[in-house]
């Protein structure tokens, strides 16, 4: 019971890595408040408590940040992809990558930091798309690079009351990653040449990512601040080669 005493509020928890990382904290100890667009999702345990919250609406963030006081771990999950290039991606694309992924984590951030207890942990999700680009998906490339340096800054600025870090999945089985492939010529090819990139030989599960959550949310990660941690399967970690070729 690593979160035993702790309160946490994950956002984008009804599904895909949110919903590891709520599930996860909750079997850890943790008092888990999670929070998405829609109604309560099925399935969700009776002790988490289920918030219907636009993370891009600056003011009902702040309301939320009234009613939850002393938070001690913040996950930044919610985020919108549009698989689309710059020329292609329109001013709606833009509001709706940029305004979630960017402006909901600022806003978020902004408002639980003066609040959060002292030693807390605030953990955002970026990706390894923050760090080297992803075909057609300029916006989303482009909002997770912002995660990850408003990671660093908020590290710096409000360090040692609390730590601020970042986790960059690779390739999880989620929606998101289904819709990557589609884009491909032959989604099923593109799909057998992924594998063969990963040393694991398999795609991320949501539990991969809510592993390292459980960790930077806990207090043996008390020295981890400022970081982006890649979970791969070590995609990242292979030359452009195919392995499977050799």
């Amino acid at each position: 019971m690593r979160l035993a005493g702790k309160t946490a509020l994950v956002t984008g928890g009804g599904q895909g890595i949110g919903r590891g990382i709520v599930e996860a904290f909750a079997n850890e100890g943790a008092s888990v408040t999670t929070c998405g667009r829609g109604p309560r999702p099925d399935g969700l345990k009776d002790d988490i408590v289920w918030i219907s919250l636009d993370v891009t609406d600056a003011s009902a963030v702040d309301d939320l940040a009234t009613s939850v006081k002393d938070l001690s771990i913040l996950v930044n999950n919610a985020g919108v992809q549009v698989e689309k290039n710059v020329v292609e991606s329109s001013d709606a694309d833009w509001n709706a990558v940029i305004g979630t992924n960017c402006k909901g984590v600022f806003n978020l951030c902004r408002a639980f930091i003066p609040q959060m207890a002292e030693g807390g942990s605030i953990i955002n999700i970026g990706s390894i798309s923050g760090m080297a680009a992803d075909p057609s998906m300029a916006l989303y490339n482009a909002s997770k690079a912002f995660v990850h340096g408003l990671t660093r800054s908020i590290a710096v600025d409000h360090g040692p009351r609390l730590r601020c870090n970042a986790i960059c999945p690779g390739w999880i089985e989620t929606g998101m990653l289904d819709a990557g492939f589609d884009l491909a010529n032959d989604p099923d090819a593109a799909r057998r040449d992924a594998l063969a990139r990963h040393a694991v030989r398999r795609f991320g599960k949501p539990q991969d990512i809510a592993n390292m959550a459980v960790w930077l949310a806990s207090d043996e990660a008390g020295f981890a601040t400022g970081q982006l941690f890649t979970v791969d399967g070590g995609m990242t970690a292979a030359s452009p080669l195919n392995p499977g070729l050799f």
